[in-house]
């Protein structure tokens, strides 16, 4: 084969050494990847007698190498080996022509190899995870095209303390992404030409950097950062107030400084903030009570500071998953707002001076699993509803004045691992239901009026036999009297619903009924990023479902056998975030039998996934395009119709109607009674009080795109429809609005629409229409009137569509009609 040009054995088990003759035959060899296997050894020197190759990926295997001359190398990439040594000292390299290089996770050291400055065309150089030491040359005057420098953990500093390389940096136009976190920059301060680097700078990563000084205001210039870490440093000074120019910013890290004075209302200008960290400094004064208006804010600790108030309209993030406000000298006494929060996960508010009542309203935060309200000044009893917090895993209460009993109601928290109520003013019997019956007298301490078990350590309870048989004589009668009442209203009641004596719905309302009646009702589980990584062979390539635009989706089985799909969002693409952002605010606000179902999410800073109900005849796309395709005309009309039922409830039978904005095959899903199921919801938007339409700069999937929405990003539920109508034309005639017959004037639409009515033979999909068919007649005419439907679902203006709701009307009354010719139609 020696006209080979790629060789791609990427993914794979493949191990031992490389044999070296082989690459001696294979001079043309352009494109080598090897990446994702478990090779070992030395690589053959041969490798570098390749002239003509310029890519090559070796990552995630055992190597070990030198690297290679070769001048018409592009891309280099030698990710997770176990390649040592220094670079600048075992061979002279000129790769001019070197747009991606990666060496990270290897045990490289000495100096940062010096070919990278002349590589002129180098766009992406990742270095981290080695120990490459030595100072930062302020040689990146050449590299304008550089978009990401990551050489973070490990060991290299400055010459200077100015960080005087920054300044060095700022020809590179393109760049978005800088990381020397994990750096011993010891004593150095940010210099204010950090606000000359690249206006298209989205990451700006200096944490764990032991700079110190002040954060200069001129990083206000860099107006389309998403995110800042400079956590775990030596900064000092105020927050610059000119950070609110940064408009776009979602994540800012600025804990475990020195950071000094009052947080100001400025950050309240930055509208999608997510995430903010600024605990461990010297912060003082009251919360902002505008941060009540950041809807998008999912996490925020300012634990460890000299706060003071926590304003009233704080509560009003009802978003947020995470708050940590520990260690302040907070006041105050806790809201019934605090039930606002509805989603919210972990709540730290121990070591302050909160005082007053435990609200009652905290029950109703269902998905909360941390809370800490410790050392503190609370008082009254522990409200029985703390036992309605079903997902807590750790409580603890403890170094208080609460007074009064234990509730039994804590019992029903199966979860709870961690419980603290010792040094209150409790009183009665310890409950030893549930799992409360693991913990240990620790839990319980210094609270002198408890009884109960004596492995508790604490008196036994005084015997209450005589009231106990007083209150048995009172049950039996009542039982007596209840029990055969209620049998008879049980059975009467079964009767009425057999015989149709009580309707639950009215006649109109019957088709919605049935569809509410058979949805599975959602059995929340949370996982742990551990278990998912069980559950899916460490993301194992070989349990791939399918890939995004934002992430990529794995196949998981756990250890109960429970199977599911894993939707991981790449958070280092652009609007992987927002995507992750907007599915959760969709999926936990709707539920239907033609949806997908989010069972739960795993998230962190740095992971952010989604666990979905497994589906497992694949997507409508795998399905429709197989070469075993057993997709009949009755099929398709019903999994058409599921997908209409699903576009009805979404545009009209939810409060704020729901626009999908990316309706398309790939995004339809088949259980195993081949019940389509719509999903990704990554770009779905929620049209809140009047809106009709919104706009967008997210652009949905080419070919499916309503003509509005690509002109002017202008979605709308019409839009949604337009996308249907667009796939209705692809399920039946079996090619995609992109296949390459479509081009200049000729598209999906018009193909379609010309062959109406007489034609449509010339474009529907051969395994659905044969003239030897004894329902031949009917089954086209069935397919034309699909066709003609999907035409109006097209129509160039808004305003000429049908809607979701006669849409699926149409479809259901199509495939009854074509059921009831078959029917008559001896086959």
């Amino acid at each position: 084969m020696s006209s080979l040009q790629v060789i791609d054995l990427s993914d794979n088990r493949l191990s031992g050494e490389l044999p070296a003759n082989i690459f001696s035959y294979l001079p043309f060899v352009q494109f080598l990847s090897l990446a994702f296997n478990q090779f070992a050894g030395h690589l053959p020197r041969e490798i570098g007698n390749l002239t003509s190759l310029t890519s090559i990926d070796l990552s995630e295997n055992h190597l070990m190498a030198t690297l290679f001359n070769i001048s018409t190398l592009k891309i280099l990439q030698l990710t997770n080996n176990t390649l040592s040594g220094s670079i600048s000292s075992s061979i002279r390299l000129a790769l001019p022509n070197l747009e991606l290089f990666s060496l990270a996770n290897n045990n490289f050291s000495g100096k940062i190899p010096s070919f990278i400055f002349n590589a002129s065309k180098l766009s992406i150089c990742e270095l981290p995870d080695n120990s490459f030491s030595g100072f930062i040359p302020n040689r990146f005057h050449n590299m304008r095209n550089l978009k990401e420098l990551n050489l973070e953990y490990n060991y290299i500093t400055s010459s200077n303390h100015e960080l005087s390389f920054i300044s060095s940096l700022a020809n590179s136009k393109k760049l978005k992404v800088l990381s020397l976190t994990g750096n011993p920059l010891l004593d150095c301060v940010l210099p204010s030409s950090i606000g000359n680097l690249s206006l298209s700078m989205e990451r700006f990563y200096l944490h764990n950097c032991n700079i110190r000084g002040s954060i200069p205001k001129e990083m206000g210039n860099l107006i389309n950062l998403i995110i800042i870490r400079l956590g775990y440093n030596k900064l000092n000074g105020s927050i610059p107030s000119t950070l609110s120019r940064l408009e776009k910013l979602q994540i800012l890290g600025l804990e475990n400084n020195q950071l000094e004075g009052r947080i100001l209302d400025d950050i309240c200008r930055l509208a999608r903030l997510s995430s903010v960290y600024l605990d461990h400094n010297k912060l003082s004064g009251s919360i902002p009570a505008c941060f009540g208006n950041l809807a998008s804010l999912r996490k925020l600790s300012f634990a460890s500071n000299e706060l003071t108030f926590v304003p009233s309209t704080f509560w009003n993030l009802t978003n947020i998953l995470m708050v940590d406000l520990s260690s302040n000298p907070l006041s105050g006494s806790l809201p019934l707002e605090i039930g606002n929060l509805k989603v919210l996960v972990e709540l730290y508010l121990s070591r302050n001076n909160l005082s007053g009542d435990i609200p009652t309203t905290i029950g109703g935060l269902k998905n909360l699993q941390n809370l800490s309200l410790g050392d503190n000044n609370l008082q009254g009893s522990i409200p029985n509803s703390i036992g309605d917090l079903i997902s807590l895993e750790c409580l603890d209460l403890s170094n208080n004045i609460l007074s009064g009993i234990i509730p039994s109601s804590l019992e029903k928290l199966l979860y709870l691992k961690y419980l603290n109520v010792s040094f209150n003013r409790l009183e009665g019997e310890i409950p030893r239901g549930g799992t409360l019956a693991n913990f240990t007298s620790e839990s319980f301490m210094g609270n002198d009026l408890l009884c109960g078990s004596p492995h508790l350590q604490v008196p036994p309870c005084k015997s209450t036999k005589t009231r106990t048989n007083q209150k048995s004589r009172k049950v039996v009668i009542l039982l007596g009297v209840a029990l055969p009442l209620s049998a008879a209203f049980i059975i009467i009641s079964i009767l009425a619903f057999k015989f149709g004596l009580i309707s639950t719905c009215r006649k109109g309302d019957t088709k919605l009924s049935n569809i509410q009646a058979n949805m599975p009702l959602v059995a929340w589980r949370r996982f742990s990023y551990q278990e998912l990584l069980q559950a899916t062979d460490q993301f194992n390539v070989n349990n791939l479902i399918g890939s995004g635009s934002f992430g990529s989706v794995y196949r998981g089985r756990f250890l109960d056998g429970m199977e599911v799909a894993i939707k991981v969002f790449h958070l280092q693409l652009e609007g992987a975030l927002e995507s992750f952002n907007a599915e959760c605010e969709v999926l936990r606000s709707i539920r239907h039998r033609n949806l997908v179902r989010i069972i739960s999410s795993c998230t962190n800073d740095d992971f952010k996934a989604l666990v979905l109900d497994y589906m497992p005849k694949g997507s409508l796309e795998a399905c429709l395009y197989s070469d075993n395709s057993n997709l009949d005309i009755f099929k398709r009309l019903n999994i058409v119709i599921d997908i209409a039922l699903a576009l009805e409830y979404l545009h009209f039978g939810h409060p704020n109607p729901v626009v999908h904005c990316d309706i398309k095959p790939s995004n339809v899903l088949l259980d195993e009674d081949m019940v389509a199921r719509l999903g990704d919801f990554g770009i779905a938007k929620l049209l809140s009080g009047d809106e009709s339409m919104k706009h967008t700069q997210t652009l949905a999937t080419i070919g499916y795109m309503a003509p509005e929405y690509g002109r002017e990003g202008q979605i709308s539920t019409e839009g949604d429809v337009y996308s249907f109508g667009i796939m209705l034309m692809e399920i039946f005639t079996r090619k995609r609005p992109t296949d390459e017959i479509f081009s200049g004037e000729m598209s999906l639409k018009r193909w379609v629409n010309d062959s109406l009515p007489i034609s449509i033979m010339n474009v529907v999909d051969q395994n659905l229409l044969s003239r030897e068919d004894n329902h031949f007649v009917a089954k086209e005419l069935c397919i034309s009137s699909v066709f003609s439907l999907a035409v109006e679902c097209t129509s160039e203006s808004p305003d000429e569509r049908i809607n979701a709701k006669e849409t699926l009307a149409r479809l259901v009354k199509i495939r009854d009609t074509l059921l009831s010719k078959v029917e008559m139609v001896p086959a």
